[in-house]
């Protein structure tokens, strides 16, 4: 048995962010190395969802560390507190008795089960990403948040059944596992059932075929809770709407948990039974809004913070004013970045997000310039660096571009003015409203000025030849 260098652990995160940049996250660092016995590395996990999703998706890519930072062929096991708690026991057996017999293991008393191997009746499996301190709220997400967390904390007495709607990648998977990881933490013997529309519809098919109903139902109608995501998908599909009618009856009568989630709410899920619309309504109903551009910066930020990435503050803002349309592409952004920082060997800046992402968003033949043009057009007239541009410099030669560039973007885009701060270094909206007002008076009074603004605004619209109907500037 060896002990590990107390600095192989930093060795193996290196080569980790370094070779697999994306599966980083911040918690890598509560990982402990314990010893080194038989060519296997021994890890030490403390939480169990980690433990869980490590075992599943990581001993790949550790083994792969472990063996370049040691040059020796190691196997790579992670284990929780009760893989220890269950070796020392049986060390405490052996060394009472003399021997390890099979037999005297059994008298020595209880072993304590392994949580990360106890069957938690999950078919996707729960990522330590999702969890409610991981979790931004803003406007658009505040009650289905509130609702979450006191599901979470009192199943079945707080909100019965839950059910979450909105639109693709904008948290409902995160608020579900988020509820899945609360609930297990506070009661780790409940009997929570997680799992996709699709794979409850593949289970009662399989059943079907293979004469196993019985099976089929106990499985789902003793739960504690009972977690369904993307229920819009039961949509057509007769059979399983009539099963799962009466497990939800089942569980509902009993008092048992039911948190569903959908891309639209009951009533608009297309071939979706009266009496299953009837019971989805019957609990509290909750939607999720597309985020407004503060709470994406700070989605941009805790994504970012999850990874260990050092992302500056208009780096963030420029990503949220970027991307608006969901979570999921703000974080594929952010993977891009620090992919393209690992790769080149470059520091996050600016100019690397603009590099990265400038032509992410697609412009599917829109008939407006978009604000990243502007910015464009902006720093080749005004002859202004990008960073100077979206700073925080106050001197003339750039607050005066900045401020003209803020007034195309109100006037030829359909951007609010909290959006349009955030392409300019991460402004408010007042800082773009009196930006507004002062270019307009200062055309009136300033002929150059208001030469030099219509020159731009002709040069810009060139390839957009249509008529102006977005909101005007003033």
């Amino acid at each position: 048995m060896g002990r590990p260098d107390p600095q192989l652990r930093d060795a193996i995160l290196a080569h980790l962010r370094k070779n697999h940049a994306s599966l980083c996250r911040h918690w890598f660092d509560d990982i402990e190395p314990l010893e080194i016995n038989d060519g296997t590395l021994k890890l030490l996990v403390r939480e169990t969802v980690q433990l869980r999703y490590l075992r599943r998706c990581c001993i790949e890519q550790f083994q792969d560390a472990a063996q370049a930072v040691t040059n020796r062929l190691l196997a790579v096991r992670f284990v929780g507190e009760s893989d220890l708690a269950e070796e020392q026991e049986a060390r405490r057996s052996e060394a009472a008795t003399g021997h390890a017999s099979g037999e005297m293991s059994k008298r020595a008393g209880p072993v304590l089960p392994d949580p990360a191997s106890v069957p938690l009746h999950e078919d996707m499996l729960l990522s330590p990403d999702y969890s409610f301190e991981n979790f931004i709220v803003g406007p658009g997400n505040r009650l289905a948040h509130a609702a979450a967390i006191a599901v979470a904390s009192k199943p079945g007495k707080a909100y019965n059944p839950f059910f979450i709607h909105a639109g693709v990648g904008l948290g409902k998977t995160h608020l579900l596992q988020s509820i899945c990881q609360t609930a297990l933490r506070s009661n780790p013997s409940m009997n929570l059932y997680y799992i996709s529309c699709n794979g409850f519809m593949t289970q009662f098919l399989e059943a079907v075929q293979a004469g196993q109903m019985s099976d089929f139902r106990h499985r789902f109608r003793n739960v504690d809770m009972l977690v369904i995501d993307d229920i819009h998908d039961l949509s057509r599909r007769d059979r399983t709407q009539e099963e799962f009618f009466h497990t939800f009856n089942c569980l509902y009568q009993a008092g048992r948990q039911l948190v569903l989630s959908s891309d639209a709410p009951p009533n608009e899920i297309p071939d979706l039974e009266e009496r299953l619309i009837s019971r989805f309504n019957c609990g509290l109903v909750a939607h999720i809004d597309k985020p407004c551009f503060e709470t994406r910066v700070e989605i941009v930020k805790s994504k970012a913070a999850l990874r260990s990435i050092q992302l500056p503050e208009d780096v963030a803002s420029y990503v949220a004013a970027k991307i608006d349309t969901n979570i999921r592409e703000l974080e594929g952004a952010i993977i891009k970045i620090q992919s393209l920082s690992v790769v080149n060997g470059m520091s996050i800046d600016l100019e690397l997000a603009k590099a990265a992402i400038g032509e992410q968003v697609a412009s599917g033949g829109s008939q407006h310039p978009t604000i990243q043009q502007i910015i464009d057009a902006i720093s080749s007239f005004y002859d202004v660096k990008l960073t100077d541009l979206l700073s925080r410099r106050r001197h003339k030669s750039i607050a005066l571009p900045r401020q003209v560039g803020m007034w195309l973007a109100r006037k030829h885009t359909r951007y609010s003015l909290e959006e349009i701060g955030g392409y300019f270094g991460g402004r408010d909206h007042t800082t773009v409203m009196h930006a507004i007002k002062a270019i307009n008076n200062k055309r009136q009074a300033d002929r150059t000025l208001d030469q030099d603004v219509s020159r731009l605004e002709g040069k810009l619209l060139e390839h957009f030849p249509i008529p102006v109907d977005v909101a005007t500037a003033e």
